[in-house]
């Protein structure tokens, strides 16, 4: 794995035009609509996996709520555009703007929490907003769910197969790569790094921590709000029990079996997650068993992910040993 990032890393242009190309091709070449949903599921996780890691992986705060930020992007366009008619490109970004609030209200009252507190306060907001939804029949459905959500439309096209969606997910995941590599090389983003690494030391440095904090909470829940909007009208039917604690865990494995801190990791690790649900389904719910087996084995391996770089802060205990073997040498 380390000589493929070195290869990427030296080669960065040449293979991501190579992979943009790739991308492009591919649902003319594969027939089977079932594989390419799951291809689409696949870049709908990468997307919504890699707006955790904005938080988890950038950031330092522990967030396991993204599955609440992404049912109510879910649910707003469902809302929106089976009761009140609205258009699907309109609302898309309206829904993100409100995942973003509900994210400020959740991340204010956390500022001075961190580790396993703030994970139980974004898991406990992620239930309330799915109870909400479960609750809320005039504009949820309650627990029937919204049912025949109306496809998207292009110049009067209806998308509604999965080669349709298949460049919906796309557009949305190269924006959400493109625009988040560009804030992780601002101000903001370094800021954001900054209190990953030492919260003390950043703000001694002038770093707005609650600001950045919040900000950051933010930006993930926005992009997790759009791809829900996206992920409704794909589904053409949502209710509450869709938006678990199961998915938020699951996105979780996504992230740290990818690597967190790196914008390509959620990607992979979106594809093996979603690659090992499909094929053990038969399993039921002791596939669950097995991810976090899978993780625990990450976690002791290679704890900064497949595509985390080696010398990272989460490969301490590597780098530790090969200090350690250093000094033997040198004695």
């Amino acid at each position: 794995m380390a000589r493929v990032m070195e290869f990427y890393n030296k080669h960065k242009l040449p293979v991501l035009i190579g992979l943009f190309i790739i991308s492009l091709i591919l649902p003319f070449v594969i027939k089977q609509a079932l594989i390419l949903r799951y291809i689409c599921t696949i870049m709908m996780y990468a997307t919504l996996a890699g707006s955790l890691n904005v938080i988890n992986g950038y950031s330092g705060q522990t967030c396991l709520g993204q599955a609440g930020f992404f049912c109510i992007g879910a649910y707003t366009c469902a809302a929106c555009t089976k009761t009140l008619g609205l258009n699907f490109w309109l609302i898309l970004p309206v829904a993100g703007v409100l995942a973003a609030l509900v994210g400020l209200l959740v991340s204010l009252p956390t500022l001075k929490l961190s580790g396993v507190y703030l994970s139980i306060v974004t898991l406990g907001a992620s239930e309330i907003i799915r109870i909400i939804a479960q609750t809320w029949t005039p504009v949820t459905g309650g627990a029937l769910g919204i049912k025949q959500i109306p496809y998207p439309s292009v110049f009067g096209m209806e998308i509604f197969r999965p080669k349709h969606y298949y460049f919906l997910f796309l557009i949305i995941g190269i924006a959400f790569l493109f625009v988040t590599s560009r804030v992780l090389k601002s101000r903001v983003g370094r800021a954001w790094m900054a209190i990953r690494e030492d919260q003390v030391a950043a703000k001694s440095l002038g770093v707005e921590t609650s600001f950045c904090k919040c900000l950051n909470f933010m930006y993930g829940a926005f992009w997790a709000g759009i791809i829900g909007a996206a992920y409704a009208p794909f589904v053409n039917y949502i209710e509450a029990s869709q938006f678990t604690t199961d998915t938020g865990f699951n996105v979780l494995a996504m992230v740290v079996i990818g690597g967190q801190g790196t914008l390509l990791g959620p990607i992979v690790g979106s594809a093996i997650v979603t690659i090992l649900t499909e094929t053990l389904r038969f399993l039921e719910n002791w596939r669950y068993v097995i991810y976090a087996i899978i993780i625990i084995l990450m976690m002791w391996v290679r704890p900064q992910g497949l595509l985390g770089a080696t010398d990272s802060i989460l490969a301490g205990g590597k780098i530790r040993k090969k200090d350690k073997a250093a000094e033997v040498k040198k004695a």
